[in-house]
C-alpha cells in the first residue's frame, strides 16, 4: 500500500518526537495515530465515500481525516446533528453494508427555560445513509412520550475542499481558502476555485424547506423546528452532491438509489462462485469479503476498478488492484480483465523522470484531486512501483488460465509484451538478471514494493538500504510471471518465445537461490542493496517466493520453519519482520506488523511446496483474527504483538477498512487448502492434495466458472484426510486430482 510522497514544496505537519522513536510513514500526519480513540464508519459506492464517526458526524475540531469524499476531495468536512443545541446519545451504529449505514440515536433531558420539557430516551432518532452519485441522510424522529414535544434539529455544514494528500498530512503554501457558502431557495452551496483552474461545489438540498438557515463565516446551519404528536414519527430528509466543474447533480432520489444499490450487490454475488461451509463463521468471513470487494469495486472514468481501501485509497492502484484481483480469480474473474485493460491503457510510453515513467511500466498510483492535476505531486498517473509490471504479466496469463479467453489475450498480448520488455530493460538497471527500483522523482516513493514505508528495507545493523534495491520478491513475481506467460504464448502457437521465457526464469531461479540465499541463517535475503550486498534482516518477504515457486526445493522447509518460529509467527499470522531484527517495531507500518495478504500468499506457498499444516496454521490464525474483528472484516494490517489468551489482535491506527487484497486474503487461502488450479485454455480443472483444517469438515464450491464451463464440487475431511467429489457441470471441463 502506497504512502504519499512529500516533496521540497511540501512540509511535514511540526510535531516533537522524542530521539530514538519511529519516524512516521512518509506523507502521514503523525495526529493520525489517535484514530485509535475514533471509531469510525464508513459508506462507500463508486469514488465516492462518507468517513464519520460512530454518531455519524464530522467534527472539524478533532480532525481524524472524517469526510464525505470524491476523487480524492473532500467535499464535506463539518457535518453535525445536534436536538435543542444538545449531541443525541448513541445507542449503536453499523455501516456493515457498505453502501449504507444505520447511527440510532437517543436524547437527553431537554429543557425549554429550565423545565424539563423532554425527558431522556424518549426520542428514537435514526440516522440512514446512502451514497450513489450524492449522499442521502434520512433522519427519522420518534416521539415515545404520550404528550406532544417540539424539538429544533440543527445541521452544521463545512466544506475545506482538502485534497486527500493535505488531509493525511502533507501541507502545501498558497493553498487557497473556500468562498463563504451560498444560500439560495432553501439550498446550501460551498465552492471552491482551485490551484488546478477546477471549480468544486458542495451542494446541500433538503428535502423541506429549513426554517432558518444560517451563514457563519465558512459554516452553515440548517434548522428545523419540528412538532412530534404523541408517539409520531416525521422524516427529515436531505442529499450532499459533490460537484466538478459543470457536473451535473444526481437525479435520483433515496429509495430508487437503495433499490439499485441492493440490486447490483446481489447480481454481483449471483455471477460470483459460491462457497458454503459447516463453519457458520467462516461462512460469514467469506460474505463479508465478498461485499466489501464489491464495495471497493470502482467505476472510475477510466475504467473498473478494485480501489485498494477506505479512506485513504479509494484510488487506481496498479500492485493492489492487480494482487486483489489475482486473489479473486477462483471467485470472479471480471475485476481482473478490468483491471489489466484499464492498467494497459495507461502503461507507461515515454521517459518522465517527474512520474517515475518508462516505457512498458505498469502505473503505482493515479489521483485526481487539485495536487494532481496542478502538477504538484506527480501522481497524474506516477509509476513508481517495481512489482505492479510484473504482477500485470502474472495476472494476465492467469486470467487466462481461468477464463481461456484467448481473443481477450490477444487483444492485450502488446501490453504483456511491453511490460515484460521493461522487466528486462528499464527493470534491470545494471544488467545483473535482477530487477531493481531508484525513484528519479523528487516527489516519487523511495522504496517501491510493496512495503513502501521509508524504512521497510533496513540492514541487520539498522541502516537502511540504498537504492538501486533489487527486492527478493520482485525477482520470484517475474520467475512466476515468466512462467504462465509461456502458456500464453503457447496457445497462441508461439513455441520459441515460450521456450525462450522457460529458460529465462531457469536462469532466474538459479541467479536467486545463489545470490539471495544466507546459508548461515538458512533463509532468503530481504533484497541486495546499491552495493549488491544481501540486506539479512530477517522479513516476510521470501514467503512470496515460496508461493511463486523460485525457491529450490531443499532450501524451503527451512525457510517455511523459520516463517512460523516465535520470532516471525505471532499467533495471529506472520509478521513482516522478525523479532529479533534491529528494526523490528510491532506497531509500524512494515517492520513487525501482520499483513493478511502478505500471509494469505505465504499459505498459498505453503501449499505449493506440500506443507498442507503450514498452510492450516497461518489460516487458522488469520481465521481467528478475523472472528475477532468488527463485521469479520479482516483489516490492512494489525500489530504484530505476540498472541496472548484471551487478547484480540492489536489495532494499527490508520489501517484502511474494508481493504481489498485483506478482503481477498480469504478466498486465496481457501483456495489454498482446497488444492484448486484451472487450465481453462486446456479444459482443466485440477485439485492438488486438499487438506482442510480441523475447523472445516465440509466446503461445497457452487458455481465455479473455468473457461465456458460451471461445475460445483464439495470437499469433505474425515480425520487427516480430504476427498471431493463432482456435485454438477454444465459444460465440458474435465476434474482431476493432480499429485
Amino acid at each position: 500500500m502506497s504512502v504519499n510522497p512529500l516533496g521540497s514544496e511540501s512540509r511535514r505537519a511540526e510535531v516533537e518526537s522524542p530521539a530514538g522513536l519511529e519516524r512516521p510513514e512518509e506523507g502521514v500526519s503523525p495526529v493520525l495515530i489517535t484514530d485509535l480513540a475514533s471509531k469510525t464508519l464508513a459508506v462507500k459506492e463508486g469514488d465516492a465515500f462518507l468517513y464519520s464517526d460512530l454518531e455519524g458526524n464530522l467534527e472539524q475540531e478533532a480532525d481524524y481525516g472524517l469526510g464525505l469524499y470524491s476523487k480524492d476531495t473532500r467535499f464535506l468536512s463539518r457535518f453535525r446533528l445536534t436536538i435543542n443545541g444538545r449531541a443525541p446519545v448513541l445507542l449503536s451504529s453499523s455501516s456493515e453494508r457498505g453502501y449504507m449505514s444505520h447511527v440510532d440515536l437517543t436524547n437527553p433531558d431537554l429543557y425549554d427555560d429550565q423545565v424539563l420539557a423532554v425527558p431522556q430516551q424518549t426520542l428514537n432518532i435514526r440516522r440512514i445513509r446512502a451514497i450513489s452519485g450524492r449522499l442521502f441522510e434520512r433522519v427519522r424522529m420518534k416521539n415515545y412520550n404520550p404528550f406532544p414535544v417540539t424539538i429544533e434539529v440543527e445541521f452544521a455544514f463545512g466544506a475545506d475542499f482538502a485534497d486527500i494528500f493535505e488531509v493525511r498530512g502533507m501541507t502545501r503554501d498558497g493553498s487557497r481558502p473556500p468562498a463563504a457558502p451560498k444560500v439560495e431557495d432553501g439550498r446550501i452551496d460551498f465552492v471552491y476555485e482551485g490551484r488546478d483552474g477546477v471549480r468544486r461545489i458542495t451542494r446541500i438540498e433538503f428535502g423541506a424547506r429549513a426554517d432558518r438557515i444560517d451563514v457563519d463565516d465558512l459554516e452553515a446551519t440548517a434548522t428545523f423546528r419540528v412538532h412530534l404528536g404523541p408517539y409520531q414519527t416525521k422524516l427529515i430528509g436531505l442529499s450532499v452532491d459533490p460537484i466538478i466543474e459543470d457536473g451535473r447533480p444526481s437525479s435520483v432520489d433515496f429509495d430508487h438509489a437503495v433499490h439499485e444499490l441492493r440490486r447490483s450487490y446481489e447480481e454481483w454475488e449471483r455471477e460470483s462462485t459460491q462457497v458454503v461451509t459447516d463453519n457458520e463463521l467462516f461462512n460469514e468471513l467469506l460474505d463479508r469479503s465478498l461485499r466489501d470487494l464489491r464495495a471497493l469495486y470502482t467505476q472510475s472514468d477510466d475504467g473498473a476498478v478494485l480501489a485498494a481501501g477506505i479512506p485513504w485509497y479509494v484510488a487506481v492502484f496498479g500492485r493492489d488492484s492487480l494482487i486483489a484481483s489475482h486473489q479473486l480469480l477462483m471467485v470472479n474473474t471480471r475485476p481482473a480483465r478490468d483491471a489489466l485493460e484499464l492498467l494497459a491503457a495507461k502503461q507507461g510510453t515515454i521517459e518522465d523522470d517527474w512520474r517515475d515513467e518508462e516505457p512498458g511500466k505498469i502505473l503505482h498510483e493515479i489521483r485526481q484531486g487539485e495536487l494532481a492535476r496542478a502538477g504538484l505531486i506527480p501522481h497524474s498517473p506516477y509509476y513508481g512501483s517495481v512489482d505492479a509490471t510484473p504482477w500485470f504479466v502474472l495476472l494476465y496469463a492467469q486470467h487466462f488460465r481461468w477464463t481461456g479467453d484467448l481473443a481477450f489475450a490477444e487483444k492485450l498480448l502488446p501490453a504483456a509484451q511491453a511490460a515484460l520488455a521493461w522487466i528486462d530493460d528499464y527493470g534491470d538497471l545494471d544488467g545483473d538478471g535482477f530487477v531493481e527500483y531508484l525513484s528519479r522523482s523528487p516527489r516519487g516513493i523511495k522504496n517501491q514494493g510493496w512495503k513502501d514505508s521509508y524504512d521497510s528495507v533496513v540492514h541487520a545493523d539498522g541502516r537502511l538500504a540504498e537504492p538501486p534495491i533489487a527486492l527478493c520478491e520482485v525477482q520470484a513475481y517475474v520467475y512466476l510471471a515468466k512462467q504462465r506467460m509461456a502458456d500464453v504464448y503457447r496457445a497462441l502457437g508461439r513455441d520459441d518465445d515460450a521456450r525462450r521465457l522457460e529458460d529465462e526464469a531457469a536462469a532466474l531461479r538459479a541467479r536467486f537461490n545463489e545470490a539471495f540465499w544466507m546459508g548461515d541463517e538458512k533463509y532468503f535475503a530481504q533484497a541486495l542493496d546499491a552495493d549488491k550486498r544481501q540486506v539479512r534482516t530477517i522479513t516476510s518477504n521470501p514467503g512470496h517466493a515460496l508461493y511463486c515457486g523460485i525457491v529450490d526445493d531443499e532450501k524451503a522447509v527451512p525457510l517455511a520453519k523459520r516463517l512460523l518460529s516465535p520470532d516471525m509467527f505471532s499467533g495471529w499470522g506472520i509478521r513482516t519482520m522478525s523479532k529479533a531484527a534491529a528494526a523490528y517495531n510491532p506497531m509500524s507500518y512494515h517492520n513487525g506488523s501482520v499483513w493478511p495478504h502478505d500471509n494469505a500468499l505465504i499459505a498459498a506457498g505453503l501449499k505449493r511446496y506440500g506443507m498442507a499444516r503450514s498452510t492450516n496454521r497461518v489460516a487458522t490464525a488469520l481465521f481467528d483474527a478475523a472472528v475477532n474483528a468488527d463485521y469479520m472484516r479482516l483489516p490492512e494490517l494489525f500489530c504484530g504483538f505476540t498472541r496472548r489468551t484471551p487478547n484480540r489482535p492489536v489495532s494499527y491506527p490508520v489501517a484502511c477498512s474494508p481493504q481489498a487484497w485483506a478482503a481477498g486474503s480469504p478466498f486465496l487461502m481457501l483456495q489454498a487448502m482446497l488444492g484448486i488450479s484451472a487450465r481453462a485454455h486446456q479444459n482443466l480443472l485440477t485439485v492438488n492434495l486438499p487438506h482442510l483444517p480441523t475447523w472445516l469438515n465440509t466446503v461445497e464450491v457452487r458455481n465455479l466458472a473455468v473457461g465456458d464451463s460451471r461445475i460445483s464440487v464439495v470437499f469433505r475431511r474425515e480425520g487427516e484426510i480430504t476427498s471431493f467429489s463432482l456435485l454438477s457441470r454444465e459444460g465440458d471441463v474435465r476434474v482431476v486430482m493432480e499429485e
